[in-house]
């Protein structure tokens, strides 16, 4: 019986093997929820570049932006499961979706497994230039004394979910300003329609290099390389456990092999350490990843658990 069984492993392992270093024997698609032009898309078309002359195959970037990301994950999650259609996703679809659509009874985890970390982005609070807060507690002040509103890219976004966190912790409640367009969103805290909203950097540098955001806090525990005169979210008064940032990762469909993942984990770890992505990174902010997939899965559990109870103590819904 041990010749057998030892002979079963060894095919298994030399399957395994073989998967792995014939894959991709055709081109790849990665979907991608993010419009066109938007950072996470300039990043994922830069990786899928670097992975299309690695891989010596087509690596094309599908964007589907549109119906909160579902679109995207429809898409993907219709596909083979055979490593070919790999799906971009941000932790809010993988973390927040579940607790905003509840009715689907769409856990994302479920259907996809995270095979490769991009990148993570933090978010700085910007308020017009003009604004008579120079700092958190000015903020909070202002929030505890009267109404005070803040606008975001949407319901259930970070910039939503973590003006929600801040609430939580300091006692106030604000008025939330959902925007469809970021532009718009970051154009009216420029002119001051607006008093304050998160901001990553490549959403909000048009403004800001026009001279009409300030930048009074990172919600992070440090401060960041590229905005090293911004001070901390406990720096500027704030809540100091309150961090807001999301995290970008590449998922499969449930059902691709583990040989093909490790592949894909790999690959892309080489090709983010590539200098020229991590230049590109550097403009935006966006702090390169490593991680595991089990390290991506611990992240989007522990931001679910966040995400869980910010939507419950809001009443959030996207039904």
């Amino acid at each position: 019986m041990k010749p057998i069984l030892s002979l079963i492993a060894g095919v298994l392992v030399t399957t395994g093997a073989w998967a792995q270093a014939d894959y991709p024997s055709k081109p790849v698609t990665l979907v991608t929820p993010f419009a066109a032009g938007s950072g996470p898309d300039a990043v994922l078309r830069l990786v899928a570049d670097k992975l299309g002359r690695l891989w010596n195959q087509r690596v094309v970037v599908d964007n589907k932006p549109g119906g909160g990301g579902f679109i995207a994950i429809e898409q993907a999650r219709r596909a083979a499961p055979d490593g070919y259609t790999l799906l971009q996703l941000d932790s809010e679809h993988i973390a927040a979706l579940p607790h905003l659509y509840k009715s689907r009874n769409f856990v994302t985890l479920q259907h996809f497994d995270p095979v490769a970390s991009l990148f993570r982005t933090p978010f700085f609070v910007a308020v017009p230039t003009d604004s008579k807060w120079k700092n958190m507690t000015d903020l909070v002040a202002a929030a505890k004394a009267g109404p005070v509103s803040y606008g975001s890219w949407g319901v259930g976004s970070p910039g939503h979910l973590g003006a929600q966190q801040l609430e939580a912790l300091t006692g106030v409640q604000m008025q939330h300003v959902p925007y469809r367009e970021v532009s718009q969103l970051y154009a009216n805290v420029g002119s001051g329609e607006v008093p304050w909203a998160y901001a990553s950097i490549p959403s909000s540098q048009g403004i800001y290099k026009a001279g009409k955001l300030r930048y009074i806090a990172v919600a992070a525990p440090k401060r960041i390389p590229q905005m090293p005169d911004v001070p901390t979210m406990a720096e500027a008064g704030g809540p100091a456990g309150l961090e807001v940032n999301s995290f970008v990762s590449i998922l499969t469909p449930k059902g691709v092999s583990p040989a093909i993942q490790s592949k894909i984990n790999a690959d892309v770890a080489k090709v983010i350490a590539d200098p020229e992505i991590r230049a590109r990174f550097d403009t935006f902010a966006f702090e390169p990843l490593a991680w595991s997939p089990e390290e991506i899965r611990r992240q989007a559990e522990a931001k679910s658990k966040v995400y869980g109870e910010l939507v419950k103590r809001g009443n959030i819904s996207l039904e």
